[in-house]
């Protein structure tokens, strides 16, 4: 008996062994996504194909540029260019100490006439030429955190120089591209009539909503020696600040536009528009230019040739290399091997 026993139990650790070594085995478990065996689409591009995707490819490009273009035609702009014209001549070779001085008025009239019929909604733009807001230290001078929660109001370390006033209170919203909101201002008039500028809504509703606290004020903002540009309402929250908001999107080029206000109402063929434009804006310190544009819409957005030209020219090149394949195809052809001898047709889910 007691030899017995002692092989059951040398049995027993044998058999104990054998599970144990499988679990630390560190072979992966077969599967044909871990070695690569699923089945693939391996296409030839032959003669055919290549001419077929390149016609295609033509023969929808085209008619999508020729649609853009088009519609880019309908949309009506009237831009005026405003940062000379409203310089007084006593200080035509001193713009900046114009801009700078807090007595002088800065109220501009002018006008113009609608050449087209303009549609509404009418969407007035300023833009600025010549402004880097994609410079590096500008971007990042702000804080995402403040502007999202009101816990946050104290996180200002990215905001300098515009992060805390001389006694050290957090400025909200801090940061340069803040400081610097843009603070001219607009007012149109037709037939002695002022045209109502809507502010509702020129915002991404995204940016108000996730980007822009609605229990986040604005404290201490322009309240330094060096007043950058607009106020801010302290009554109202950072997401119902629709100016701020769109001002805090910056823009990628040097010259860019941005919305100012939506107009409701059509505006007639050779109707006189009357501006009065409070000029408060300073970019006569580093060669700027400010234009105020009007424009409609359409499918694709205010006007915008390159769009359509782009789509062309793509589509022109690829039909001319669908013919000139098309040509060398049928006065110079190449013979084929035989796809069969492919690795993948003799021998298929294998990778050689």
């Amino acid at each position: 008996m007691p030899p017995e026993t002692s092989t059951s139990s040398a049995g027993g650790k044998e058999g104990s062994s054998g599970p144990s070594s499988k679990k630390n085995s560190k072979k992966p478990k077969y599967s044909k996504f871990s070695q690569q065996e699923l089945p693939a689409w391996k296409p030839i591009l032959t003669p055919g194909w290549v001419i077929s995707i390149f016609a295609f490819t033509g023969i929808i490009f085209i008619p999508i540029g020729l649609a853009s273009l088009y519609a880019s035609e309908k949309v009506v702009e009237l831009p005026f260019q405003y940062d000379q014209k409203c310089i007084p001549s006593e200080y035509s070779n001193n713009a900046e100490a114009y801009i700078k001085s807090t007595t002088t008025n800065k109220t501009c009239t002018a006008t113009f006439k609608v050449e087209k019929t303009m549609k509404s909604p009418i969407y007035v733009y300023y833009q600025l030429t010549n402004y880097f807001q994609n410079h590096r230290r500008y971007v990042k001078s702000k804080s995402e955190d403040q502007l999202r929660q009101k816990s946050a109001e104290e996180d200002t370390d990215d905001c300098k120089p515009e992060a805390r006033t001389p006694d050290g209170q957090p400025i909200v919203p801090c940061g340069l591209i803040a400081w610097s909101l843009f603070n001219d201002t607009y007012k149109i008039k037709v037939k002695g009539k002022h045209l109502k500028i809507s502010k509702k809504n020129i915002a991404w509703q995204s940016d108000q909503t996730k980007k822009f606290g609605s229990d986040v004020y604005p404290k201490n903002f322009q309240a330094g020696g060096l007043i950058g540009g607009a106020k801010l309402n302290e009554s109202i929250p950072l997401s119902g600040q629709e100016d701020l908001i769109v001002w805090m999107r910056t823009a990628a080029l040097s010259t860019f536009r941005k919305l100012y206000g939506k107009i409701e109402t059509d505006l007639e063929a050779n109707e006189e528009l009357s501006l009065v434009i409070e000029n408060n804006y300073n970019t006569y310190s580093f060669g700027g230019k400010k234009t105020l544009v009007l424009s409609t819409a359409t499918w694709i957005g205010g006007k915008n040739d390159f769009l359509g030209l782009a789509y062309i020219f793509i589509g022109g090149l690829s039909l001319f290399f669908a013919v000139c394949f098309l040509l060398m195809y049928l006065f110079k052809p190449r013979p084929l091997g035989d796809p069969s001898y492919l690795s993948w047709n003799r021998n298929p889910g294998m990778i050689k």
